[in-house]
């Protein structure tokens, strides 16, 4: 089986890939890899992470049509439990982790990006945001918040409430990444920000980074995620006409 997440190192950085072609979208199989990579990661000693992906698509988000064709709320309840536990390793990763998105980063990749300490994105035509109304569903409260603490309420209550997609250039000016750099040069950027981190008191950092993101760990608890009124809205039938109208232009 090949493998789903390439592991690289860049001295005391590691450096997690997405490696799942052609879009890196979110199956449960690669969000039980990433889950069990960061810690794994910290484990073998990285001091800070890079989460990368494909150099057209960061990830494109949730595997809609395998989420499709499950038959059971069982199977779904499992499937979102895995995505969401994937969201909370990045979030409860010890050490920085900067996302270096080389691509597109819709809905559930936008998650993850949200997740990490530090946000540089491909300069060009590459879009990112949380795209659930556009395709029928609702964004978690908790996963609201992470939007509301990244670029303020007013700015995520219309991106949120609207599914905006937005370019890098627009994502950088609303803050949604901190940073833009060329497509060949994003990962490298990930990691000489986190140099910069490194290169400071460790125990310092640390603390202030736990204390700074306790707000993100309090949004991602299961009583702000409630997976079973997700799974219990899954087949309204609006929600099964925007994820239908979804798949059907992936087919395209």
């Amino acid at each position: 089986m090949t493998a789903l997440i390439d592991t690289i190192g860049h001295g005391a950085i590691t450096e997690l890939r997405l490696a799942r072609a052609p879009v890196n979208a979110l199956n449960p199989e690669l969000c039980k890899a990433l889950a069990a990579a960061v810690p794994a990661a910290i484990a073998a000693g990285a001091r800070g992470i890079v989460l990368s992906g494909g150099e057209k698509a960061f990830s494109a988000g949730l595997d809609v049509p395998h989420l499709l064709s499950l038959r059971s709320r069982e199977e779904l309840g499992a499937a979102w439990t895995d995505f969401f536990s994937a969201a909370r390793a990045l979030a409860a990763s010890k050490v920085p982790v900067a996302a270096a998105i080389t691509g597109h980063s819709p809905a559930g990749g936008c998650v993850l990006a949200l997740c990490c300490d530090y946000r540089v994105m491909a300069e060009g035509p590459f879009r990112i945001g949380l795209n659930e109304t556009q395709v029928g569903l609702v964004a978690p409260d908790g996963i609201q918040h992470l939007m509301r603490r990244t670029v303020g309420i007013h700015r995520a209550e219309r991106l949120l409430v609207g599914g905006e997609l937005v370019e890098s250039a627009r994502a950088l000016e609303i803050g949604l990444v901190d940073a833009l750099a060329p497509h060949a040069d994003v990962v490298a950027h990930a990691v000489t920000w986190l140099e910069g981190l490194l290169a400071l008191p460790r125990e310092p950092v640390l603390r202030t980074r736990a204390i700074a993101r306790a707000d993100l760990h309090a949004a991602l608890a299961p009583e702000h995620i409630d997976i079973d009124t997700f799974v219990n809205a899954w087949n309204d039938p609006d929600t099964q006409a925007g994820l239908r109208a979804l798949v059907a232009r992936l087919g395209k």
